[in-house]
């Protein structure tokens, strides 16, 4: 590790990018494993979330009411009613949204179908103690958790 005094800053990226829209990159410290561009300051922020459409679109995908995918991304009605208004979520709303997509995404590509995908996010699993995907994933823990189990799904699968 070099002394902190012979550290080369690093050059920022020219162009601000939000958390969902990210380009991967790898690296030599996790294995060929891709990791987020750093964020620059002009992307925090409300403005530089997701368009309303995407949790729309999301929302359509998962087959949830409003109400539903409110809920399961910790939201209140108010919250979605104003982004609405507005017609874009905040840098954190938008990661939740992003979160459920990738299941989303992972869960098709495992099971080979949305309506497969669909049953099992919404369907107790016993290897999460029993609980609903979609619910456990409220959090980032319980997101990865989700994602760790469907990786290990698709490596048994192959």
């Amino acid at each position: 590790m070099k002394p902190a005094s012979k550290v080369k800053p690093k050059a920022k990226p020219s162009a601000a990018r939000s958390v969902a829209t990210k380009k991967l990159k790898p690296t030599a410290k996790r294995k060929g494993k891709p990791t987020p561009v750093r964020q620059t300051k002009k992307s925090v922020g409300p403005a530089a979330g997701l368009a309303f459409g995407e949790f729309e679109a999301l929302r359509r995908q998962l087959d949830l009411s409003l109400e539903e995918l409110t809920a399961r991304l910790g939201l209140s009605r108010a919250t979605i009613e104003q982004r609405k208004a507005s017609g874009r979520l905040t840098t954190e709303e938008s990661g939740k949204v992003v979160s459920f997509a990738r299941l989303l995404g992972h869960a098709v590509h495992l099971f080979g179908g949305l309506e497969e995908a669909r049953q099992w996010l919404k369907a107790p699993q016993r290897s999460l103690h029993g609980a609903v995907p979609l619910e456990y994933a409220q959090s980032e823990f319980g997101a990865r958790e989700v994602e760790n189990l469907l990786t290990q799904l698709d490596r048994e699968r192959s």
